[in-house]
């Protein structure tokens, strides 16, 4: 059952490991993959010290995708602005809108198109330290799921 958050910032600050599974279906065979990796949730360094203006938070992920045999280094860095309502605007580094992110009820369901392909992740709060997200993607090349679990590294709680 989901866990509700009532804090967005408050529960995701700190550092999580995330363990990736990704399975490609659009492919003759299907393919599987992993990806073992880490994730920091911290505050931007440009967040302001007033409530005046909404708090952002940096969500930069690094790890190593394994995939047909080949390692491979990977990062990605997300960026969290608060929204009055207590959700928050996901947006790619260099400040293109990806999602909304509500976890208010412990889930919530997001949407993103991109060129041919949809993007729909479900994201759910397991307990204080753990949650899931799977990303579904459909196109006319693409059928591939990437299920993600994120657990917090213990004292690394901001």
């Amino acid at each position: 059952m989901p866990e509700p958050v009532p804090d967005l910032f408050g529960y995701l600050l700190g550092d999580w490991t995330c363990a990736r599974e990704l399975v490609e279906r659009a492919a003759p065979a299907p393919l599987h993959g992993t990806y073992r990796g880490t994730a920091r949730f911290s505050p931007a360094s440009t967040a302001p010290e007033t409530g005046e203006t909404p708090r952002v938070l940096v969500h930069a992920e690094r790890g190593e995708l394994h995939w047909q045999g080949a390692a491979h280094p990977t990062s990605r860095t997300l960026l969290m602005t608060e929204l009055p309502d207590g959700s928050a605007q996901v947006s790619f580094e260099d400040g293109r809108p990806f999602h909304i992110l509500d976890l208010r009820t412990g889930t919530w369901t997001a949407h993103h198109p991109c060129a041919a392909d949809e993007y729909t992740g479900v994201f759910e709060v397991l307990d204080a330290d753990h949650w899931r997200l799977r990303w579904s993607v459909r196109g006319p090349a693409k059928d591939t799921t990437l299920t993600s679990h994120y657990t917090r590294v213990p004292g690394h709680r901001a």
